[in-house]
C-alpha cells in the first residue's frame, strides 16, 4: 500500500532526516513528516544561520582592527539587511540540500502536522494522521495530509524556546532566537536573559555590531555547563569587549514602552535595579515539543517535559520511539543525529549500545569560542577521581600569536590512577574545530601516554592540545 511504511518519522530536523536516511540505507520503506521546514530548527533558525551571522560579525571585527595586521580598512560599516539576507540564504541552500538527500535515498516527505493514533501490535502497523498545515508551503514532491501506517514510529519533534510567565516573547520588543536572527535594524541596546550558548552567542554578535549589551544570568556563573575556569576567562573577555554581565540575578518584571523595555533585575542579595533597552532576548532554555502528538493517550512515559527512553530510542510503548531534543538533554543537533542512528540500527537488529552522553562535545561560537567534552575538574573531583590537570595558554603558541589571537586556554583533566582522559575544556580562537581531537581520544579510551606520543603538526593551534597533556604530567615544553 502506498500509505504504509516500515518506518515513519515525525520531524525532519537533524535527528529526523538523518534517521530517515539511515533507515532507507538499511532497506526500510521510510517516510518523514514535517509541518514547516526540512532540516528543523538547527538548520533554519538555530545552528547554521547563527553561525552565518557570527561570521559576518567576525569579519566586521577584523576589518575594524585591520591595522593590527598591517592593513588599512577605512570607513568600515555594515548593512543589516544584507547580513540577514546572507544568513537566510545559507539556511535556504542547506534546506534544499536536505530535500535532495531525502529524495536521493527514496524517503517520502509528508507535509503537515502529525498525530499518532495507534502503534503496531504484533506484526501489525500503527497509524498516524497528518493534517494540513498553514505554517509553510510544502516542498516539491511532498505527499499530502492523510492517514498513514507504519510498523515503527519515531518521534523527533525537537524543542522550542522556553517562555517565562510575564516575560513572554511578543516578536517586537521581547525576542526569542527567531526574531534575534532577522533584525530589521541593529538595536542600540539589548538585554539578554540567560547566558547559555544561545544567549552568549547573540550577546557576542550584537555587541560586535555595536549594541550596548547586558547579560543577566540566574546562576553565579555564565555558561553554567562549562568548567568554571574556562567560564571565568570567557567572562573577562566579554567584559573587556564591553558586555555588561550580571550573575546571580534574575529579571523579575518587564515593562514595555513604545520602542523599548524596562526590566527590573533582582540580585541574589536582594538589591534591585532597573535597566532600559531597545530589545530583550529571552534565552532561558528550550522545552520539548511533546504536545499534540497523541503521546498522552498512548500512555507514553514523560518526565520533566521530555519523553523517557531506554537509551536506544525505545519508549515504554512498543513500536514508538523518541530521539533528539524531545528525548532530553543535551539538546544538541549532533546528539540527535547519533541518537537517531542508534535507534534505527536497534530496530534493524544490529548490535548497538546507548550513547555515552559524557562524550558528547558542546560548542559555543561566540568571540572567544568555547568548547568542551567530558567532566569538568570540579565534577571529576565530585565523582571521587584522583585527578591530574593540565593547562596551556594560547600565549605560548606560535600559530595563535601569528593569528593575532593570543588569549585563551586549553585545559585537560585525567584520572591520575589510569591516565584516562576524563574531560577537556577550551576557550579561544577556533576551539570548536579543535575539540573533536579529544572527543576521538576519549572514544578510543586513549591514555595520556598515547596523547604524549602523538605527533602534532607545527605550527598549528592543535599543538596546544599536546602541551596541555604534557602539562598535566609535568612535561610541558613551551611555558
Amino acid at each position: 500500500m502506498a500509505d504504509s511504511y516500515d518506518v515513519l518519522i515525525i520531524g525532519a530536523g537533524p535527528g529526523g532526516y538523518v534517521t530517515a536516511i539511515r533507515a532507507a540505507q538499511l532497506g526500510f520503506k521510510t517516510a518523514v513528516v514535517d509541518r514547516e521546514h526540512l532540516g528543523g530548527i538547527c538548520l533554519n533558525w538555530g545552528c547554521i544561520p547563527t553561525k552565518a551571522l557570527l561570521r559576518s560579525a567576525e569579519i566586521y571585527h577584523y576589518m575594524q582592527h585591520a591595522s593590527d595586521y598591517g592593513l588599512s580598512a577605512k570607513e568600515v560599516s555594515f548593512d543589516t539587511g544584507a547580513i540577514v539576507k546572507r544568513s537566510r540564504g545559507v539556511s535556504s541552500k542547506l534546506n534544499g540540500g536536505v530535500g535532495h538527500l531525502l529524495k536521493k535515498n527514496k524517503v517520502d516527505v509528508i507535509w503537515g502536522e502529525a498525530t499518532v493514533d495507534s502503534v503496531a501490535k504484533g506484526n501489525g502497523t500503527g497509524q498516524v494522521t497528518v493534517k494540513e498545515t498553514a505554517r509553510a508551503p510544502a516542498p516539491k514532491g511532498a505527499l499530502a495530509a492523510g492517514t498513514y501506517s507504519a510498523k515503527h514510529i519515531i518521534v523527533a519533534t525537537g524543542a522550542r524556546p522556553r517562555a517565562i510567565p510575564g516575560i513572554e516573547p511578543d516578536k517586537k520588543l521581547i525576542w526569542t532566537y527567531y526574531e534575534a536572527m532577522v533584525p530589521e535594524t541593529m538595536p542600540k541596546s539589548l538585554l539578554v536573559m540567560g547566558s547559555g550558548a544561545i544567549g552568549i552567542e547573540f550577546a557576542s554578535f550584537y555587541r560586535t555590531m555595536g549594541a550596548e549589551v547586558t547579560v543577566v544570568e540566574l546562576l553565579p556563573q555564565i555558561l553554567p555547563v562549562e568548567d568554571p575556569e574556562i567560564a571565568a576567562i570567557a567572562r573577562k573577555r566579554f567584559e573587556k569587549q564591553g558586555i555588561k554581565i550580571l550573575t546571580g540575578a534574575k529579571v523579575t518584571k518587564v515593562e514595555k514602552g513604545a520602542d523599548s523595555i524596562t526590566a527590573t533585575i533582582e540580585a541574589a542579595d536582594g538589591k534591585v535595579q532597573t535597566l532600559t533597552a531597545e530589545k530583550l532576548i529571552s534565552a532561558v532554555g528550550v522545552v520539548g515539543n511533546i504536545e499534540g502528538i497523541g503521546l498522552e493517550a498512548l500512555g507514553v512515559k514523560i518526565e520533566r517535559g521530555i519523553v523517557v527512553t531506554d537509551g536506544l530510542g525505545r519508549t515504554n510503548v512498543p513500536g514508538l520511539y523518541a530521539i533528539g531534543d524531545v528525548a532530553g538533554p543535551p539538546m544538541l543537533a549532533h546528539k540527535a543525529e547519533h541518537e537517531g542512528v542508534i535507534c534505527i540500527e536497534t530496530i534493524k537488529g544490529l548490535p548497538t549500545h546507548p550513547m555515552d552522553k559524557a562524550k558528547i562535545p558542546g560548542c559555543t561560537y561566540c568571540q572567544p569560542q568555547i568548547a568542551s567534552v567530558g567532566l569538568t575538574e570540579a565534577k571529576a573531583k565530585e565523582q571521587g577521581f584522583a585527578i591530574k590537570v593540565g593547562r596551556f595558554p594560547f600565549a605560548g603558541n606560535g600559530k595563535a600569536i601569528a593569528l593575532g589571537e593570543p588569549d585563551g586556554l586549553i585545559k585537560t583533566v585525567f584520572d591520575a590512577n589510569t591516565g584516562q582522559l576524563l574531560g577537556a575544556h577550551m576557550v579561544g580562537a577556533e576551539v570548536t574545530e579543535l575539540i573533536q581531537g579529544y572527543v576521538v581520544a576519549m572514544n578510543l579510551e586513549t591514555t595520556e601516554e598515547d596523547l604524549m606520543h602523538t605527533v602534532f603538526p607545527h605550527p598549528t593551534l592543535s599543538e596546544m592540545m599536546h602541551e596541555s597533556v604534557l602539562d598535566a604530567y609535568g612535561k610541558v615544553i613551551h611555558t
